[in-house]
């Protein structure tokens, strides 16, 4: 297959991702940016008053990188979770397996489709922000640098997610059993220090934690974690699951059988 010929399939996959997802905005966009806006006016308006200050900003400013992160973790990886299943269950993930195009193209193609939902709702509950609270941007480049490698990492999760479901119902296990109790517990409400010694250590080991304070860090330049261990540990996990789920690929794990 000619460079020219694989570019054309990386963009078709990309595009297509995209509109998928823009198609169907009131499922896809609307609802994370009402939920995100409940969470600023309930935590931050109305319970962050009573906390105060944490970690030398308001409650409100405090929890917001979080919740930005929150949900650019949840739209990159029920993006591609959703639609590659959606692909396996109607059949025409087929034709993709069958062409000249590569794995690694189909791969990062659906990965990239949800690199976008993530980041496009990202920005969305970020202006949303703006109207609860102020932000001070500490470093750009450091914000712009975690939100995408996370945002790649959770759509890679998606990914295998969706390779090993075999109902609409196994889409849905991993994001209600792990993700979610991760997310919350991630550090998004409160800042570790509070916990107790054997907690905190717990803590250190959800990998959750550390995208949330560096993009916290990025945001407020405050933060519990080492900034340079956690753009390491995404690193790995990005280099891991893109290796998993180019073998699953090749195997045509769930695919072909």
């Amino acid at each position: 297959m000619k460079n020219s010929e694989i570019w054309v399939a990386f963009y078709t996959i990309i595009v297509r991702e995209i509109r998928r997802f823009t198609r169907i905005w009131p499922q896809t966009l609307l609802p994370p940016a009402i939920t995100m806006s409940l969470y600023f006016a309930i935590f931050g308006n109305l319970i962050g008053d009573r906390i105060g200050e944490m970690g030398g900003f308001s409650y409100m400013q405090y929890i917001v990188p979080g919740l930005i992160m929150m949900s650019v973790i949840t739209n990159s990886y029920s993006n591609v979770s959703s639609s590659f299943f959606s692909a396996k269950f109607q059949h025409s993930v087929q034709e993709l397996l069958v062409s000249p195009t590569p794995n690694w193209v189909i791969l990062l193609g659906y990965t990239l489709g949800g690199v976008a939902r993530g980041l496009f709702v990202g920005l969305i509950v970020t202006i949303l922000s703006l109207f609860f609270t102020h932000l001070a941007l500490e470093n750009l480049f450091l914000t712009i640098l975690v939100v995408s490698l996370t945002a790649v990492m959770f759509s890679l999760g998606g990914f295998v997610n969706a390779i090993y479901a075999r109902s609409f119902d196994d889409v849905s296990i991993v994001p209600t059993f792990i993700l979610t109790p991760l997310t919350y517990l991630g550090g998004v409400f409160y800042s570790i220090d509070l916990l107790p010694d054997f907690w905190q250590s717990v803590s250190m080991l959800n990998p959750v934690l550390y995208m949330v304070n560096a993009f916290r860090y990025g945001i407020l330049g405050v933060s519990d974690i080492n900034v340079y261990w956690a753009l390491v540990i995404v690193s790995v996990f990005i280099v891991v699951l893109f290796g998993f789920g180019l073998r699953l690929l090749n195997q045509g794990k769930g695919i072909r059988s």
